[in-house]
């Protein structure tokens, strides 16, 4: 699936701070073992989710959906010392892949890495939150929403990944994962807890910071 043409795509890597190494090792080992791989973060997302955690300097990210890491290791790189990253998904094949390179990156003593429904585990995430990424099951970005919301605190982001779903949102006769992404933007827009904005960027992050 390709989000942006080619010309533009290779443009905007060109004049964007380097894949890192071990980003690109794991960009290789998606697409060849993996399936689905877009649904990997990739250079470009990837630098601009590295360069909101060094703005924000989070003590705590939570993220749900890890996939195969690369935007868990793109994100823990902005925390503070004695930060931590909390990452949950439901597909335990993978956690051999993820571990893998979280410590190939360095960071696998500041990944709380949970293999599970997210619904069940975020209530048992008990912490001040400055940071979260959603990025799993596109039916449940509302209830992900809703369970996260109270423990992040004021003047933290909640970033929703594929809010755009390569535009199939503004399109008529939504599939029911279209119809739940274009319901998500609805909410969002409507909350006057948070300011907003919908970033263009691959298949669109909804950025959210709490008032």
């Amino acid at each position: 699936m390709k989000f942006l043409p080619d010309e533009i795509e290779s443009y905007a890597a060109q004049y964007s701070s380097k894949e890192e190494d071990v980003l690109a090792r794991l960009n290789r080992d998606t697409h060849l073992k993996v399936m689905l791989p877009q649904m990997l973060s990739g250079h470009i997302q990837g630098n601009f989710l590295k360069m909101m955690s060094h703005m924000v300097r989070p003590k705590k990210i939570l993220e749900i959906g890890t996939y195969t890491g690369y935007s868990a290791i793109c994100l823990a790189q902005g925390l503070q010392d004695q930060g931590k990253l909390f990452t949950i998904d439901i597909n335990a094949e993978l956690e051999d892949m993820c571990r893998k390179f979280f410590k190939e990156a360095g960071i696998e003593d500041k990944i709380d890495y949970r293999i599970g429904n997210a619904l069940d585990i975020i209530p048992d995430i008990n912490e001040s939150l400055d940071l979260v990424f959603i990025d799993a099951d596109k039916l449940n970005y509302a209830k992900y929403y809703d369970l996260v919301f109270d423990n992040v605190r004021s003047g933290g982001f909640i970033i929703a990944d594929n809010v755009l779903w390569s535009g199939k949102v503004c399109q008529g006769n939504h599939d029911k994962d279209t119809a739940a992404l274009h319901a998500y933007n609805e909410k969002i827009n409507k909350d006057h807890r948070v300011e907003n904005y919908l970033v263009p960027i691959r298949d669109g992050l909804m950025v959210a910071r709490k008032l």
